[in-house]
């Protein structure tokens, strides 16, 4: 019985040309599913592509396609069906129909949220895994689906909300998401507590695709021991450390959950408490794998996602991570080229972290606000917070009391206001 459970499953993938996209388009895409895929668990045994107008209203396919298809798998011996698309419950349903009980079907993001349930550690992560679950498959609760929670398991139906919800009406469910809800609400409250603690603190988020190597380029930065992974979304958790750079005041640095191309909204909107450890920072890293053979698409991605957060306009370094990795050098020669300013390294060799130390030292000391605190020999108890939290040019004493010439972010200056004024 617990070999059934650790058993890889072997998978058939369905890609779909609609509209404008191209056939070379889709063929990255089911190279990312296949990683996808694998990251889950499974074994990819096929492939298959179909190009249409429009998606089928009943089955996203054309039937003969799909029973073609289904003939196919049948024959293979496959548990699985994955579509490269986000398909409608009732296309799910009229699918699973025809595959029949011994095999599953799920769609894009049913995997991705497999994946998630996988890498999930924390209360946090784990609370927004289950939200976004629920509200995925509140409307594919039909008795098939849960016959297939409940005989099959495995990918798409991985324990956590799966199993839990099987015989639990729609009402119940909801209830459980309002629940959740409110517990995500709490968390934010914390983390925006926690961040009012951080106040006069430099803070910067490595950002960028998901198996960018951002948390490598963490480990390398701070000494940390973010765990690092060849999967997509290892992290889902963010994780902050002390950075150690002499700018003159407390640095921070986050790694957070990596984005993927076709992220569905709703999951973007489950997972805001996380992303939202991002929102307030100063500076944001943008970490990209130059081996990539579709990095330019990861770019756009990656940028259509800040800017669904507004945070497009936020103070930033684009770095090219994995040059050790690439083995087309004319890429390489390429990227420089079109990205100027870039930094490019190898977060695993350590090549370059000194040039991108030296880059976000210039950056940060940019945005520095210079003034002039005066301060009355009663006051003194200051100093300390002032060296902590800008850099001080001067120091002149006189019968009146002490005069610092400091320079540092305007979030540092008010707060030393602040507490002058208190």
């Amino acid at each position: 019985m617990q070999k059934s459970k650790t058993k890889r499953e072997k998978a058939f993938l369905i890609g779909v040309v609609l509209g404008n996209t191209s056939r070379t388009q889709i063929d990255e895409q089911l190279n990312e599913l296949k990683f996808l895929a694998a990251t889950a668990g499974a074994d990819i045994l096929i492939t298959a592509m179909q190009i249409r107008h429009k998606p089928n209203a009943a089955t996203f396919i054309g039937k003969g396609k799909l029973e073609q298809i289904i003939s196919q798998a049948d024959e293979l011996e496959c548990d699985l069906i994955i579509f490269n698309d986000d398909i409608s419950p009732t296309q799910i349903k009229n699918v699973q129909n025809i595959a029949g009980d011994e095999m599953k079907v799920i769609d894009r993001t049913g995997l991705i949220l497999d994946i998630f349930t996988k890498h999930a550690k924390t209360k946090e992560a784990k609370t927004q895994v289950e939200l976004a679950q629920l509200e995925y498959f509140l409307p594919r609760l039909t008795r098939q689906w849960t016959h297939l929670e409940r005989q099959m398991g495995g990918i798409g139906t991985r324990a956590g909300a799966g199993e839990t919800q099987i015989e639990i009406d729609r009402r119940l469910i909801r209830n459980r998401i309002s629940r959740l809800k409110s517990e995500l609400a709490a968390i934010e409250k914390q983390r925006k507590v926690q961040s009012h603690g951080r106040e006069g603190t430099y803070r910067i988020a490595l950002v960028g695709y998901t198996n960018a190597g951002k948390s490598t380029l963490m480990n390398a930065l701070t000494g940390a021991q973010v765990l690092v992974q060849d999967q997509l979304f290892a992290t889902l958790d963010t994780t902050t450390r002390k950075l150690d750079i002499d700018v003159g005041m407390p640095l921070l640095i986050s790694d957070t959950v990596g984005f993927i191309r076709n992220l569905p909204h709703h999951l973007i909107a489950s997972f805001r408490s996380t992303l939202g450890e991002i929102m307030g920072v100063d500076m944001l890293l943008k970490v990209f794998d130059a081996s990539s053979e579709n990095i330019l698409q990861h770019i756009d991605t990656v940028e259509e996602v800040l800017n669904k957060m507004d945070m497009s306009n936020k103070t930033s370094i684009m770095v090219f991570n994995k040059i050790d990795a690439v083995t087309t050098p004319e890429l390489l020669s390429g990227l420089k080229i079109r990205f100027k300013n870039a930094n490019f390294i190898s977060s695993l060799n350590n090549t370059g972290i000194d040039i991108l130390i030296s880059k976000m030292q210039e950056t940060i000391t940019l945005e520095f606000i210079q003034d002039v605190f005066k301060l009355s020999f009663k006051q003194t108890k200051v100093m300390d917070t002032i060296y902590a939290l800008t850099r001080v040019l001067s120091e002149k004493s006189d019968y009146n009391g002490i005069s610092l010439e400091v320079e540092g972010t305007r979030q540092s200056l008010d707060k030393i206001r602040q507490i002058l004024d208190e």
